[in-house]
């Protein structure tokens, strides 16, 4: 990449008049395999590679791109930039201000061992095939009739620009795989997921993940667990029970009922007609939303994590944000102009997709912070529960209030024991009432990669979703 024209471009701007300018070069690689029904499909390739400019000037914001990356395109960009800025100065209601931030000259990269550029279709079908013939067509007497199997590479690389002294080079290099299989079982089919719950398993990194990941062993294992949860035909107990949930559902509910509405674009209403509203006001930091066992954390600078990142797309340096400390909400998400509306620094929360799209507020890794609890601890006092360890199916209303958790392989819970497995029982639940049923955390801690979707265009992301098995008190559990 050539940082002279991410120079070239700041001047430009800055020669007529920009009172704040940013510019980011960036280069997204990807390779995406599918096997369908153990045949190959269509290898999807795509190199999106351009250069994208953000001004500020009289009070107003605006954002282009190009990927023509001649001198010529590159003036005209930071040209039509600054005129459309010009043109929306006389309709802003509200100046867009930045907070001020302290700026750094740092080059990072996420640990790779394997070179992904060394990667090709090739080797992703090779592991697709034999991932596939692990599941095999059948297992505890449920067929496989349909299966979707997916692997992919990406490389996103990125030199950054602002006009407040911030010059960062970056590369992240990143592993996904997912699959969709459908099981037929007394006549009846249901589809589920490897990983359960619409989920990745994926890190940043070179090839190397695969093998931490252990997709060779727990790809077949958890094709068996789930065809036996395809079996169960006990229904969940109908009264008020405790529930002990697993880390991947433990990680999905902290990613939608505290990660999306912890977004400060979302409180301050700037996303309700694209990806919805939040439960939190501006006035809400301080407030009591759950009992003292909650805790939900977004961290960005750990290692080999899906949403990994040492600095965010507007220079500030990436660091852990505490979003429900004890039951209480504690900090928000935020970029540099949210942060300035709460009279606030930024906590390092702006990313972009690709260079065409507009740094926005967004979540990287959020969890749940373990406690100290083995599982069998959280199942010990339970005289009669329900545990959820992986779900199917969820929704979540616009503003984060109410939502539904539809369990896949889920069992009864007699006197501290696992007992037989239950057909998909169902916990719909408020936010304040889910989090103040938190009784006790274990240290399981575990992660699920995810895309997370927002924005207009649509900014699909890389995050993982955590936390570790937790115990639900007095809650009530449905039927689907």
């Amino acid at each position: 990449m050539d940082e002279d024209l991410a120079r070239y471009a700041m001047e430009t701007a800055q020669e007529k008049g920009a009172e704040y300018v940013e510019v980011r070069l960036q280069i997204d690689r990807e390779t995406q395999c599918f096997l369908k029904n153990s045949i190959p499909e269509p290898a999807v390739i795509l190199d999106a590679h351009g250069l994208s400019i953000r001004v500020l000037c009289d009070d107003a914001l605006s954002f282009a791109a190009t990927n023509d990356l001649s001198k010529a395109s590159i003036r005209s960009l930071a040209e039509q930039a600054m005129k459309s800025a010009k043109a929306s100065a006389s309709m802003v209601k509200n100046p867009v201000r930045f907070s001020r931030e302290k700026m750094e000259k740092a080059k990072w990269a996420a640990a790779e061992k394997k070179k992904l550029a060394n990667v090709g279709a090739d080797d992703l079908f090779k592991l697709l095939r034999e991932l596939d013939s692990s599941i095999g067509k059948e297992k505890h007497e449920v067929s496989f009739v349909n299966k979707l199997l997916s692997a992919s590479i990406t490389v996103e690389e990125k030199i950054y620009l602002n006009s407040d002294g911030a010059d960062l080079r970056s590369r992240v290099p990143r592993f996904q795989f997912y699959s969709f299989v459908t099981a037929s079982y007394s006549g009846k089919l249901q589809t589920f997921t490897i990983p359960p719950g619409y989920a990745q398993l994926g890190e940043s990194g070179g090839w190397e993940v695969v093998e931490r990941l252990k997709l060779s062993s727990f790809v077949p294992e958890e094709a068996g667990k789930l065809a036996e949860a395809v079996k169960a035909t006990e229904n969940p107990p109908q009264e008020t029970v405790d529930v002990v949930l697993g880390p991947d559902v433990t990680g999905l509910v902290s990613h939608e009922s505290s990660g999306h509405p912890g977004e400060a674009d979302r409180v301050l209403g700037r996303e309700a007609a694209q990806a919805g509203e939040s439960y939190l006001k501006k006035k809400d930091l301080g407030y009591r939303i759950g009992s003292s066992e909650a805790y939900v954390s977004d961290d960005p600078t750990m290692p080999h994590s899906m949403g990994f990142y040492l600095y965010d797309d507007e220079g500030v340096k990436a660091r852990k944000r505490c979003l429900i400390d004890g039951g209480v909400i504690r900090e928000l998400l935020h970029n540099r102009s949210t942060a300035f509306e709460f009279k606030l620094k930024s906590n390092g929360s702006s990313r972009a997709t690709l260079y065409d799209r507009e740094p926005i507020v967004r979540m990287a890794n959020t969890f749940v912070e373990p406690g100290d609890h083995a599982l069998e601890e959280l199942l010990e006092p339970v005289k009669l529960g329900v545990y959820i360890k992986s779900f199917m199916e969820w929704n979540i209303d616009d503003k984060r209030l109410n939502q539904r958790y539809v369990g896949m392989e889920s069992y009864l819970i007699k006197n501290g024991e696992v007992k037989a497995p239950v057909k998909n029982p169902v916990l719909e639940i408020t936010t304040p009432k889910f989090w103040s049923s938190v009784d006790a955390r274990g240290k399981d801690l575990g992660f699920r990669a995810a895309h997370c979707g927002k924005g207009d265009p649509m900014q699909a992301i890389p995050v993982w979703t955590g936390g570790p098995s937790i115990r639900l008190k007095n809650v009530r559990v449905g039927r689907r």
